[in-house]
């Protein structure tokens, strides 16, 4: 029986399309890259014009076999490998290894997962992009040099088992830029002034702040300045000097690229970057939904793009007109500031089908991913319609040289906030709506008087959204490398995570501190985002590809000739109450390839180590042993029992010492932001807030 092969990256995309194509069409998986550089070398020939020394991926030897056989009784092969240049290099991979011509028209692209997708995608098959495949090409080689090239400086001037990465540098570069900022940041003292104010004829009370001083701007910054300010305000009446009102306009976001995708989930759901991007590539992908079967319910999630089709806007704005009304239609073009340094070739991330509300995909979509498609939906939604529209009041009280003033709004159409309310922090600060009916000219009684003393604070250590919000602005990394960025330094230990902030470990301080004195370009901000822009050139076809490594490879090969002679970068070692089981000499901190361990100050003469483990205020199930918190190989965090090999106790939920009233079974803290104990006996299901 003849057929046409397809031949896409994962499973479940395979299922889904599958359903889509023509009869004669046989979909399978590649499950993901089947050839790259190898692992244990180089895989580079720098003296014959850089070229890749691909080769099979360990395990997929079979894989690649079977795709040969079935690529042998297919009447056409066909690669619907994923729209990036990812996925354009492992299609090309792909051709080589099938023999495929690369001349013909075998590749086969599409944005969302859905019937007029799909058959639209196999009617206009194009060539091979080997524009794009060599801009994958150039970013593979240049990981690859940056990360077999110097981490061996690493092993041999810091510790051994660190490496480097070239974007990832980068990002580490930002953290530590941070953490000193926050080290030399002298906090300072200022005051603010709040009054408490009644309308003389009705008592009604609002809130004022002082907020000019003889027309300039209040600035109360020691006590004696505050004190003075409340004498000064004694010799006064207060007079509502002007009333003011008017509108405002608050318009609707844009719909979702990836990063703003990552940042919202991160903030709003406390997803961390990596799940969001699973859970997004399996709605992308295609899940089960009940009544209809296997669908892809988003467009492609690798995106720097706001567009949206003609198709999508058209569909959007019928459902919003019929289930809102006309009023609530506002679409007028593209959203977002135009930026330079990113690409546009696809479309934003939205439903495929507006029509698939959250409503309607609860019973076939678990809890997280449910969560994630309503944002995007909602998000999707929210651009098209029309902005949120305020009144607004701006009242100031004078009193001799002193401005009270008082600001408030109130929703008087809520346009996009019909479907995605959600209020800034910083639009919250300051806004009052309890301000009464007041007239210029009239006098108010001040009913109370607060000076309150406040201090500056150092700037927010990065978390997974804003690092990926700046990685963004600076044009560093790309949609599909944000994810991995992240999880690169993290399971490297250069940093820690503590309340979801990063902070730079000892030894991501004393990677940086060599790469920023040695390897000048791999850590300069402005260097990488003008590599990014270089493999766009390339992927345009205005750059060879051979020519930008050999160029970035000239400055590279000088760095490491000067490297050689620097002294070895001692860490410190930290110093502990604890004393050594076997020689009674104190333990100190010492850090390895694998993290922080305690050993023996005696060291050489005794070799005595053991692992560092945070004690938590419970007792293990099992045995009744310490529990402790633990770290998988992977960086994740567990907790297992202290007599670990004799008790196997391990759960990746916090446990406690609270017992459930219900079934007498420890309760166990979840994870997120709202703090819940809950049982884990199947059969009883008791949960409490904090």
């Amino acid at each position: 029986m003849s057929y046409r092969l397809v031949i896409v990256e994962s499973p479940a995309k395979a299922k889904t399309i599958q359903k889509y194509l023509p009869k004669d069409c046989k979909v399978v998986a590649s499950k993901g890259h089947v050839i790259d550089l190898p692992k244990s070398k180089l895989g580079i020939d720098i003296e014959n014009d850089f070229e890749p020394d691909y080769k099979t991926i360990r395990g997929q030897g079979e894989r690649l076999k079977k795709l040969k056989a079935d690529a042998k009784k297919a009447d056409e092969v066909i690669l619907a490998t994923d729209n990036d240049r990812e996925g354009e290099a492992i299609s090309w991979h792909l051709a080589n290894y099938l023999g495929l011509d690369l001349n013909d028209k075998n590749r086969m692209e599409f944005l969302e997962i859905t019937p007029s997708a799909i058959k639209n995608a196999i009617k206009n098959k194009r060539t091979i992009d080997m524009n794009i495949v060599d801009a994958q090409q150039a970013r593979r080689v240049l990981d690859r040099l940056v990360g077999y090239k110097i981490s061996p400086v690493l092993w041999s001037k810091v510790l051994r088992g660190l490496s480097a990465g070239r974007v990832q540098s980068v990002a580490m570069r930002l953290i530590v830029d941070k953490e000193n900022e926050i080290r030399n940041f002298v906090s300072e003292e200022y005051w603010l002034m709040e009054g408490i104010f009644n309308k003389k004829d009705t008592k009604e009370a609002f809130l004022s702040k002082l907020a000019l001083i003889k027309g300039k701007k209040a600035e109360v910054k020691t006590k004696e300045d505050a004190d003075k300010i409340v004498r000064d305000l004694k010799e006064n009446k207060y007079i509502v000097k002007e009333v003011k009102r008017g509108t405002k306009k608050k318009n609707s976001p844009p719909p979702f690229e990836t990063s703003s995708m990552q940042q919202d989930a991160n903030n709003k759901l406390n997803f961390s970057i990596s799940k969001t991007m699973m859970l997004a590539q399996q709605l992308y992908e295609g899940v089960e939904v009940e009544g209809i079967g296997q669908i892809g319910l988003i467009t492609y999630l690798r995106t720097d793009s706001t567009r949206l089709s003609e198709e999508a806007v058209k569909a959007g704005s019928a459902f919003i007109i019929d289930k809102y009304g006309k009023e609530f239609l506002g679409y007028t073009g593209p959203k977002g500031k135009a930026n330079s340094k990113i690409q546009d070739a696809h479309e934003a991330i939205r439903p495929s089908d507006v029509n698939l509300t959250p409503d309607k995909l609860k019973t076939s979509l678990n809890q997280d991913q449910l969560k994630l498609y309503t944002l995007i939906y909602n998000r999707f939604l929210a651009s098209l319609m029309t902005p949120a529209v305020y009144d607004t009041l701006r009242v100031d009280i004078e009193n001799g040289d002193y401005i009270f003033r008082s600001t408030g709004s109130r929703v008087k159409f809520k346009g996009y906030l019909e479907v995605y309310d959600f209020i800034s922090k910083k639009d919250k600060d300051g806004e009052n709506e309890n301000i009464p009916l007041l007239t210029e000219g009239e006098e108010v009684d001040l009913k109370k008087l607060s000076p309150i003393q406040k201090f500056t604070q150092p700037p927010a250590r990065y978390n997974e959204a804003s690092l990926v919000k700046v990685l963004k602005e600076e044009g560093i990394g790309r949609p599909s490398t944000y994810s991995q960025i992240i999880n690169t330094i993290k399971n490297r230990g250069y940093v820690e995570v503590n309340q979801r902030r990063f902070s730079p470990t000892m030894i991501g301080e004393a990677v940086d501190k060599l790469l920023r004195e040695n390897f000048e370009d791999i850590v300069d901000v402005d260097f990488t985002a003008q590599m990014e822009s270089t493999l766009d050139n390339i992927e345009e076809g205005s750059k060879k590809w051979k020519d930008v490594i050999a160029e970035f490879y000239k400055g590279l090969e000088k760095e490491l000739d000067k490297v050689k002679d620097i002294e070895r970068i001692k860490l410190p070692e930290e110093e502990t109450d604890e004393v050594c089981e076997n020689c009674g000499k104190p333990m100190v901190i010492k850090y390895g390839r694998f993290g922080k361990f305690m050993a023996c100050s005696g060291y050489p003469d005794c070799k005595t180590t053991k692992p560092i483990v945070k004690e938590i205020d419970a007792e293990c199930p099992k045995c009744g042993g310490q529990v402790v918190e633990r770290k998988s190989k992977k960086g994740s965090v567990f907790y297992g029992c202290k007599n670990y090999p004799n008790c196997d106790f391990a759960s990746s939920q916090k446990p406690t010492k609270k017992i459930c009233p219900k079934c007498g079974e420890l309760l166990y803290e979840s994870k997120g932001k709202t703090k819940k104990l809950f049982c884990k006996n199947k059969e009883c299901k008791y949960k409490e807030e904090q």
